[in-house]
């Protein structure tokens, strides 16, 4: 079973600030929930090709896996998986709105496969939950930063 989810959130930050969070990997267990650890396994600044290892808790299974930077632009961060337990593309866009904040999304695409596959029809759903409140998680942690 193919899954395509998108969640969207306005952030009061702005864009460059909310891309500069999303592209460190030191804070990801910080907003997105589930995540045990991460970890950058290349040197270095993030850029194409960067390669970063995360381990998670879905559905009451651990999950193990690598992503690899595909793209990264003023307005988008994208990876895919490169060892994982099904192929998957996690997409970040961020764009200025024009009250100031950021408009962010994050779109999750992938194939269930193996256990996973077994839970299909309740995977998507799980995944939007999921994607929707790392979003107001995301929130929370930066509009509680002090503006800077």
């Amino acid at each position: 079973m193919a899954v395509d989810v998108t969640a969207t959130a306005s952030i009061d930050r702005p864009r460059d600030q909310v891309a500069a969070y999303l592209r460190d990997p030191a804070n990801d267990t910080k907003w997105i929930g589930g995540l045990r650890s991460a970890r950058q396994l290349t040197p270095g600044q993030v850029t194409v090709g960067s390669q970063v290892e995360r381990v998670a808790g879905f559905l009451g299974r651990r999950v193990q896996y690598v992503n690899e930077i595909t793209e990264l632009t003023a307005d988008r961060l994208a990876m895919r998986s490169v060892r994982s337990p099904f192929p998957m593309r996690v997409t970040y866009g961020h764009r200025q709105a024009s009250d100031g904040a950021t408009e962010v999304s994050v779109r999750v695409q992938g194939d269930a496969a193996r256990f996973y596959a077994l839970v299909a029809p309740l995977l998507g759903l799980a995944v939007r939950r999921s994607i929707t409140r790392d979003l107001r998680n995301l929130k929370r942690v930066l509009e509680q930063r002090p503006a800077s």
